[in-house]
């Protein structure tokens, strides 16, 4: 099996990206286009700034799935992340999504101090609930008619995660030698 690695997505990532949801098992799992714009996600990789991250997965140097995590605009909720995960069809249940999942919530948990995380996932694709639920996602609420997919309305879970371990003071945390 191919090393799998993952980094922050960049502009020349677009065609990746945009392949990704070519297929219709990958777009149909998320609220994509089944027929992407490469410029539209070159502009949205290129405004990726701030409370906004994006990383791809790549195997051989091909990017086979990507994350985002999504910071609110909304000052009453910075402690909050939305968060978005995708994998190549060909690349699921390979532990590629796991791999970008503990890449988002490194960053959320240990550098952005997020307290809470959320997402949506479409009530049938229990693959991916399991997944979240290992992160210590739990089920909130369920969405009805949430969005349409290939001409009916299908419903979708709202999940949420909050930090563990919420951010500490340098004086609470023992030290460590650098260097």
């Amino acid at each position: 099996m191919s090393e799998i690695l993952i980094r922050r997505a960049e502009p020349a990532d677009a065609e990746g990206i945009a392949a990704t949801f070519r297929s219709r098992s990958a777009a149909a799992g998320t609220l994509q286009s089944p027929w992407p714009s490469i410029t539209e996600w070159k502009e949205r990789i290129t405004s990726t700034t701030g409370r906004n991250y994006l990383f791809v997965a790549l195997a051989d140097g091909e990017i086979i799935g990507n994350a985002g995590l999504h910071g609110s605009p909304n000052p009453r909720r910075e402690h909050a992340y939305m968060l978005g995960v995708v994998v190549r069809d060909d690349w699921q249940r390979r532990g590629v999504g796991t791999r970008l999942m503990e890449t988002l919530i490194d960053l959320a948990d240990n550098w952005v101090g997020a307290m809470r995380l959320e997402l949506t996932v479409y009530t049938e694709n229990v693959h991916a609930r399991r997944m979240y639920e290992k992160f210590g996602f739990v089920l909130e609420g369920t969405f009805r008619a949430y969005a349409l997919r290939e001409g009916v309305y299908v419903d979708s879970y709202s999940m949420a995660r909050l930090n563990p371990r919420s951010p500490r003071l340098a004086m609470d945390v023992p030290r460590k030698e650098h260097g």
